[in-house]
């Protein structure tokens, strides 16, 4: 496999090199360059062409989910959100803006260059605790968002993006609905191709708030 190109934006001198350290020893990845703050790892992007960007939120001249707009849009690569911060409207924020993740800055070298892979590969990653909080007032939601166009999905659609939304996995919905868990995986990706995202996080959050 080729080597994975990283960005790594944090306004910590000591966070940055921390990671760069973690990642340089690794043959897998690269360190493309690290930034101060958005406006920097953008400029860097333009230059290197990374596939992931390790983005804190809170740093002067461009927070993170400014960069991640700018960056998402102009293409230059996947973002993973990694912060101190789990205030639901910054994880709302990032995931609208096109992060492709959100971490806390608590894991271990290993777990970190697993979730850094899983980007890179396309799947969504996103704390678990953080998730059950963005997903737990679905249960008691009796309909979806304003902004969540509910015509465009078939009932059994609907169903499942429901399930999704209350945080079930993919045996516990084929459980539910008695369907097998790859007719729910096909649900899935074809719920996800209607709306142009790219995992059920962001799925939930649409269902959840009306906005993607």
């Amino acid at each position: 496999m080729s080597r994975i190109k990283v960005i790594i934006a944090d306004d910590s001198d000591f966070v940055r090199d921390g990671m760069r350290i973690i990642l340089e020893v690794d043959d897998d990845f690269q360190v493309m360059g690290c930034a101060s703050n958005g406006r920097e790892a953008i400029e860097i992007a333009q230059k290197e062409a990374p596939d992931v960007f390790l983005m804190d939120i809170q740093m002067p001249q461009m927070d993170g989910i400014e960069a991640t707009k700018e960056i998402v849009s102009s293409s230059l690569g996947k973002v993973l959100i990694l912060t101190t911060f789990d205030d639901d409207d910054l994880v709302r924020q990032a995931l609208a803006a096109g992060a492709k993740g959100y971490l806390i800055k608590n894991h271990t070298p290993e777990h970190l260059k697993q979730m850094i892979k899983s980007v890179y590969n396309g799947t969504g990653v996103m704390e678990e605790n953080i998730l059950e909080s963005l997903t737990g007032s679905a249960s008691q939601q009796s309909s979806s968002a304003a902004g969540f166009d509910e015509s465009v999905f078939s009932a059994r659609e609907l169903e499942i993006i429901k399930a999704v939304a209350d945080g079930l996995s993919n045996k516990e919905i084929s459980e539910k609905l008695f369907i097998s868990e790859g007719t729910v995986k096909n649900y899935i990706t074809t719920i996800l191709a209607k709306e142009g995202l790219s995992h059920r996080t962001a799925l939930a959050v649409y269902y959840l708030t009306g906005k993607k």
